[in-house]
């Protein structure tokens, strides 16, 4: 593509020595906040003379969200390629995801950001320049848009404190009606939205052997009870008899879960009688595991927006998140993602995205203490899922298969 540059660490990149720590010393997020201002302040300065580009040949995305939120960017990827098809863009991406973009999907180059690593903050700031720098979620990262020399930046307006907007050339507001909140992050730029995604346009990432391979040689159905908070949680004896009644049918369930969640698999299924592949997988080995899965079953979390990417038949239980906002929208419409949730929740009462109030946002972003409705042991909204509405989902999407 036209401009290409290598932008892997260590080839080509310019050193920032000056007195600075060692690079692969850790340090505090104020520490490489203060990096970024530091290199973005004085470039503030001239902000009135900036234009917006009509050709980008360089854009960065800027950003520091989670594993889902980072994945809901694809559809900006897609139109911002299709926009400009010989542009070099690059993604910050935090350390742990960026194996998934080995392929290099859409032609996006990424580079590892983590405000706390000075190596990471180093590489994105003299990465620039870039004609054109998008924000995403927190403001506050228009900063290292700036500061990594970006001529012109967008991003949503309305994030608080006011500071976190200073840089921005261009404040798109949310709009009026409800949306898939991935299809608002291509709305950023001008025109029309990227065509339905197809599982072929993400090359899949490399991976090592699977462990046990011998397991899988009968169909199976990966259930993940993980999630990056308990009140996303789906009640473990209800995780148990979904798995006895995925076995009835002929499948193998197995188990899945992030670096943490061996502990909460061997509590769901105590006797372990089904594979626990729970923090023993990278995310090119998830993938590869989802890919030849029948289906996955998991809460609305970092992972069922993986299986979207995949195609693979996805279910996910929808409890204090929104359906609408987190769910297939018009981008995936094609792929087969089963949203499970109830509807109208009194307590989905929180009106904020990314600390924007939206008059139509309704989600809950409380924890087990200060959710208004626990039980015990999960919250209110997971426990109305019921394993038979969960199960009569998966039997469809089976049957499909």
């Amino acid at each position: 593509m036209h401009g290409e540059r290598d932008l892997a660490p260590g080839n080509g990149v310019q050193q920032d020595r000056g007195g600075d720590k060692r690079a692969d010393e850790p340090m505090s997020r104020l520490a490489g906040r203060l990096r970024i201002f530091a290199r973005a302040i004085p470039r503030l300065l001239i902000k009135p003379l900036r234009r917006e580009p009509r050709h980008p040949r360089r854009i960065l995305i800027a950003h520091h969200l989670l594993l889902g939120d980072t994945l809901l960017l694809t559809p900006l990827l897609a139109k911002l390629r299709v926009q400009y098809p010989q542009a070099q863009i690059v993604l910050a991406c935090p350390k742990a995801i960026v194996p998934l973009y080995a392929g290099r999907p859409f032609g996006v180059a990424v580079l590892p950001f983590d405000p706390r690593d000075p190596r990471s903050v180093r590489d994105v700031l003299l990465s620039g320049p870039y004609d054109l720098g998008m924000v995403l979620g927190d403001n506050r990262h228009s900063w290292l848009a700036l500061g990594a020399g970006c001529r012109w930046i967008v991003g949503h307006a309305g994030d608080k404190p006011a500071w976190k907007n200073w840089p921005l050339n261009r404040s798109v507001p949310y709009p009026a009606a409800p949306a898939a909140w991935a299809d608002l992050a291509a709305e950023l730029i001008d025109g029309p939205p990227p065509r339905a995604y197809r599982p072929a346009d993400w090359p899949a990432p490399p991976h090592a052997a699977l462990p046990e391979p011998s397991q899988f040689a009968k169909p199976y159905v990966v259930l993940h009870p993980g999630a990056s908070t308990r009140v996303k949680r789906w009640p473990n004896a209800r995780w148990r008899e979904l798995a006895q009644r995925v076995e009835a049918l002929g499948y193998l369930p197995v188990w899945t879960g992030g670096p943490g969640e061996a502990e909460l698999i061997r509590e769901i299924d105590p006797d372990p009688r089904h594979p626990n592949l729970a923090a023993r997988l990278g995310l090119g080995e998830l993938w590869h595991l989802f890919a030849g899965a029948q289906a996955v079953v998991c809460p609305d979390t970092g992972v069922a927006h993986l299986g979207r990417l995949i195609g693979v038949p996805t279910l996910a239980l929808f409890g204090p998140g929104n359906a609408l906002i987190h769910g297939a929208g018009r981008y995936w419409r094609e792929v087969p993602f089963v949203p499970i949730t109830v509807a109208e929740m009194p307590c989905r009462d929180q009106p904020f995205i990314f600390r924007r109030k939206v008059a139509w946002v309704r989600r809950c972003d409380r924890n087990e203490t200060t959710c208004v409705a626990w039980r015990g042991d999960h919250a209110d909204c997971m426990g109305r899922l019921s394993v038979e509405s969960v199960y009569n989902a998966l039997q469809n999407v089976l049957v499909k298969v």
